[in-house]
């Protein structure tokens, strides 16, 4: 936070930003879109909280970063001071009005919340979510045989693998080519890791360009899938508004893809370098239920954002309307405040509340999707390279923005499993 708005004492023992970082101090000048950060946030978010829970930049405009469980949960909870129309923060501020927001019902406040989250539940329900699965498997075992069955001895799990399987269950559940997937990384890469920051764009490279396209596709041709179930609903006898459709499957590609590519790919890379964990997995197949929603605690890859609605105070800090306030809900799930052993990986943990879906209204409609994904992609990596590591650990690069997880993660496989044949 500013010096002069420092809740509590600030210690003299920092961590300290890496020299080119560009940054001065954490607490007083971060950017979650520096590298740096993206590297080293558990250890940026553990020092912050011990000597400045409340962080702050001019960065955007003006950010402010809580790293505690408490203040975390309490913003999320708080739809009165803290708005929702704008979710990423930008050097912009959102130019589509409260209460519908551009992404509804994620970029919604109440009341209009209420109604887009529950035209969605269906399409996210377990019922809906189940039948995935075998789709979800035969794309994971299909990745798998590429990959061991080219006789190489090592792979990228994140190229290879785990950036791969949440693009094509989107693309299924959208009834777009899967090869459409390549667009989708262009949007995201945008959209969340560089926001604002990669320069003009043509406008037929737009995601709004292409979800027009797909939409009149779906016009033209119906078919039986998300894009088709939201244009054939109905709001007291009339279609749903167009903007409404757009912004909710722009939704679906900003929040399905990158945020399970990254836990499926942080996943990886724990056990890469935890052999006793992957072990525990072969040998125990029973306590994978248990492992993913650790691996959700531990590795939670989203921070949201949320934009100040009028002048308001957090953690002693004063908050002016209009500011952006970041939610790490990664950082609250490693605040031992809420945690016991916060800071270890406990592969059978049986207490686990963790935030990694969020807090609140907005909580994740598509959390049995990202779990059924983890799990599969996890059973699936195991059940062909039971045993690996990783190759080249300075390799290793994590994204930057608001969704954590590694971009480049190169493995050395090992010990692998010929392929049984079809799951």
């Amino acid at each position: 936070m500013d010096d002069e708005h420092a809740a509590g004492p600030v210690s003299t023992g920092a961590l300290t930003p890496p020299p080119g970082s560009g940054i001065a101090d954490w607490a007083t000048d971060f950017d979650h879109t520096n590298e740096a950060y993206a590297a080293e946030a558990p250890a940026i978010w553990d020092d912050l909280r011990s000597r400045c829970p409340v962080a702050h930049t001019k960065r955007f405009g003006g950010t402010w970063l809580p790293v505690r469980h408490e203040d975390v949960s309490a913003i999320a909870h708080d739809t009165d001071h803290y708005s929702s129309v704008g979710v990423i923060v930008a050097d912009w501020k959102p130019t589509v009005p409260a209460p519908q927001g551009f992404a509804p019902p994620i970029t919604s406040d109440p009341p209009f919340h209420e109604f887009a989250r529950r035209i969605l539940l269906p399409a996210f329900s377990p019922k809906a979510v189940n039948p995935l699965e075998e789709p979800t498997r035969r794309f994971c075992a299909d990745l798998m045989d590429g990959i061991v069955d080219a006789g190489g001895a090592s792979a990228d799990a994140a190229v290879d693998y785990a950036q791969n399987i949440p693009v094509r269950v989107i693309a299924h559940m959208l009834g777009v080519p899967p090869e459409d997937g390549d667009r989708f990384r262009t949007f995201i890469h945008r959209i969340l890791e560089k926001p604002g920051q990669t320069g003009p764009v043509d406008e037929e490279d737009l995601m709004i360009t292409y979800l027009d396209r797909i939409i009149e596709e779906h016009k033209a041709t119906p078919r039986d899938d998300l894009i088709g179930y939201l244009l054939g609903l109905e709001v007291d006898g009339r279609p749903l508004n167009e903007d409404h459709i757009v912004g909710t499957i722009a939704l679906a590609l900003i929040a399905g893809i990158d945020t399970t590519w990254s836990a499926i790919g942080a996943s990886l890379h724990h056990l890469a370098t935890h052999p006793d964990d992957r072990r525990r997995l072969v040998e125990d197949p029973e306590v994978m239920t248990f492992a993913v929603e650790e691996f959700l605690r531990f590795y939670a890859p989203v921070t949201m954002a949320r934009i100040a609605a009028s002048d308001t105070e957090l953690g002693g800090c004063p908050v002016k309307e209009g500011d952006w306030v970041l939610l790490p809900f990664p950082a609250a799930n490693r605040d031992p405040e809420a945690f016991e052993r916060a800071d270890e990986f406990v592969i059978d943990r049986r207490r686990n509340r963790h935030a990694a879906f969020g807090l609140g209204i907005h909580r994740c409609l598509g959390s049995n999707l990202a779990r059924m994904e983890l799990r599969v992609a996890l059973e699936e990596w195991l059940r062909r390279v039971p045993d690996f590591e990783l190759s080249d650990p300075a390799g290793v690069r994590w994204s930057t923005g608001q969704v954590r997880g590694p971009r480049t993660l190169p493995v050395r496989l090992l010990r692998t499993v010929p392929s049984q044949g079809s799951v």
